[in-house]
Formats: C-alpha cells, sequence, structure tokens
C-alpha cells in the first residue's frame, strides 16, 4: 500500500521541500495550509492533494482529516509567528495569539482529530526551532512555544502509543520567516550566523525535509526532538 503523508504548512518553506522529496520518493502526500494560492501552485507543481484550512480553527482540522482517508504519517511545520517577536516590556498578547494557535494549540489538535486515520504504526511529527534552546531578544514567547512542543510530543508518544510522536527543531533556515525576523538586514543576519556555526552554514529547507523523513522512517524512535541546527546549541 502506498505511503500516505499529511503536511500542514506545505506549501512553502520546510514544509514544501518535505512534500517534494515525498513525492519524489514514491510517497501519496495531502498538503494543507491557508493560503489558497500557495496551495494552488504545490499541486500544480508536485501534484499532490490539497486542502485548505487554518491549523488554529479545529473545524478545520476535523474537515481536513474527514478527507484524508487513512494516513500513515501526520507532519506539522505550520507557524504563524510575526507577532511573537515583541520585547517584552511592551507586549501585545493579542498581537501573538496567532503564534500560540498555530505552534501549540495547532499541533495539539492536530493530534486530537489525527490519530483516528492515522495507522497503529505510523506517527506525528513537530516543527518546533531553536529558540528553545539559544533563545533571543524580542523572542522570548516563541522559546517557550517550542520548547512546549518537546513536552507535548513527550506526552503523547505515551498516550497515543504505539502512534510515535517526536519533534524536529531546526536551527537557523534560509526561508521568508526571516523577513519578520530580520527584515532588510535578513542577508547580513545570517551570513553572520553561518560564520559561527560549527556547520559553517545556515541550514536549508532540505536538511529539514531530510530530518523529518529521518524520524517519519525509524519505528524505533519516539518521544524524542531531533535537532538538525548546524550546531547551534553548542555556540
Amino acid at each position: 500500500m502506498q505511503e500516505h503523508v499529511v503536511i500542514v504548512g506545505g506549501s512553502s518553506g520546510m514544509g514544501r521541500a518535505l512534500a517534494a522529496e515525498l513525492v519524489a520518493q514514491g510517497s501519496e502526500v495531502t498538503v494543507a495550509g491557508r493560503s489558497q494560492h500557495k496551495l494552488d501552485d504545490v499541486r500544480r507543481e508536485l501534484g499532490v492533494r490539497t486542502v485548505a484550512m487554518d491549523i488554529g480553527v479545529e473545524r478545520d482540522i476535523e474537515r481536513l482529516f474527514a478527507t484524508t482517508g487513512t494516513i500513515n504519517h501526520l507532519v506539522t511545520t505550520a507557524a504563524d509567528v510575526g507577532g511573537a517577536y515583541q520585547p517584552i516590556k511592551e507586549y501585545d498578547v493579542d498581537a501573538a495569539r496567532s503564534a500560540v494557535d498555530s505552534k501549540l494549540f495547532g499541533p495539539l489538535l492536530l493530534a486530537k482529530h489525527g490519530m483516528s486515520v492515522l495507522e497503529p504504526d505510523g506517527s506525528i511529527v513537530f516543527t518546533s526551532g531553536i529558540a528553545a534552546y539559544r533563545p533571543g531578544p524580542r523572542a522570548s514567547l516563541l522559546a517557550a512555544l517550542n520548547g512546549a512542543l518537546a513536552s507535548l510530543a513527550a506526552a503523547l508518544a505515551v498516550e497515543l502509543a504505539p502512534l510515535r510522536v517526536n519533534v524536529v527543531s531546526p536551527g537557523w533556515v534560509d526561508t521568508p520567516i526571516w523577513q519578520h525576523v530580520a527584515g532588510d538586514a535578513t542577508a547580513e543576519t545570517l551570513a553572520a550566523m553561518a560564520a559561527r556555526l560549527p556547520a559553517g552554514r545556515i541550514g536549508r529547507t532540505q536538511d529539514i525535509a531530510d530530518a523529518i523523513i529521518a524520524l517519519l522512517r525509524n519505528g524505533f524512535i519516539t518521544g524524542t526532538v531531533l535537532h538538525a541546527d548546524g550546531g547551534h546549541r553548542l555556540v
């Protein structure tokens, strides 16, 4: 039977790279996301099935799994974190709620509704990030959310067993999200970090896709955070 993988947030960045690699390996892929324009592009270019939905809306998540049939793996790379980067002394919680929905409640609800369609030997992979381990100024909420995903995955790995639940934690990866973080200074900021990292470069979306696939394929890994960060935690 052909492997079926659902990727929430798969219409751009790391999720799209994952979708492309899985299609190349012969998997059936369903990509879900908010942008119909991006979904149309990825459907046309990769031949995947697409579903328009918002990870922060539980009804949308229910509707997604009502259309997928049985699946082998569920991955989320979705992150709406533009409002999360704020100095703590003037923090606007309302502006950051979308980050909480996409990075914490969304993954929790994906597990809640996805468990009923996942094969018993299947898996769930969440995407956290280096902010949990090397937090910087203005990223206090993002650090907390990424750290919470590790705890969520560990708890769900026990509760949903034998389903496996894991997290991939990217380091700095060259994606459009950097426009929210560094704006016009993006290229300079990434180059400075590349010079610091033991790996000698910034991450590529393919690096993270490969890390996620490693978690999908290894049936003996669960409740684990896989760090794909170029050694960022060490410097």
